[in-house]
């Protein structure tokens, strides 16, 4: 699919402050948050390479209703976004067998997590939109959040982390990456 300039994006807002600050969850992607999306993903290439940036197709891959893609906005502009995929959409890449819970349906898999620069450890922007991704999948029946990160990052998640395998070597970067999973726990009242 094409972007065409009179295709509006379609959302749902999931979370709104009054200071202009939102969470979406993304359906479709139109022309006016394609180019946000693929500047900011050009800071993932700083860590993950090249391949890591976003294109026309990958964001008609990655943002759409069989995924859970989420948008944080700051007065309209696109400042950082999550990706959740089922795990069992990876199941053709031979890191994901090493995760037991393969075919279980029960594992969101978080494809990336980028925030702009300037919104790091700024304002919790990132804790928030973090906190929604989380309880968005614990809605969903989601048991399980897993993802790549470099090699001790995962000790700074909550205690409900697992280490399922180290990966000397990840797609080309020159650092070790871990791909941890993280137990969602259920409300209890």
């Amino acid at each position: 699919m094409k972007f065409e300039e009179n295709i509006p994006s379609e959302y749902t807002v999931i979370a709104e402050s009054k200071d202009h600050f939102r969470i979406e969850l993304m359906k479709k992607v139109g022309i006016e948050d394609q180019n946000q999306l693929i500047y900011l993903s050009m800071e993932l290439e700083e860590i993950f390479g090249p391949h890591s940036q976003l294109s026309e197709n990958k964001i008609n891959k990655y943002f759409n209703e069989s995924n859970m893609p989420f948008i944080a906005r700051n007065k309209g502009e696109i400042i950082g976004y999550i990706i959740g995929i089922p795990l069992e959409k990876f199941s053709q890449e031979s890191w994901s067998h090493y995760d037991t819970n393969l075919g279980k349906n029960n594992t969101l898999y978080t494809h990336a997590f980028v925030f702009k620069k300037l919104y790091r450890k700024k304002g919790a922007y990132a804790k928030t939109l973090k906190r929604v991704y989380i309880n968005w999948a614990r809605k969903k029946g989601y048991n399980y959040i897993t993802g790549h990160v470099s090699e001790g990052i995962s000790k700074k998640f909550s205690n409900n982390i697992e280490i399922v395998k180290l990966f000397p070597t990840w797609y080309g970067c020159k650092k070790p990456f871990e791909y941890y999973r993280r137990q969602i726990l259920s409300v209890t009242i």
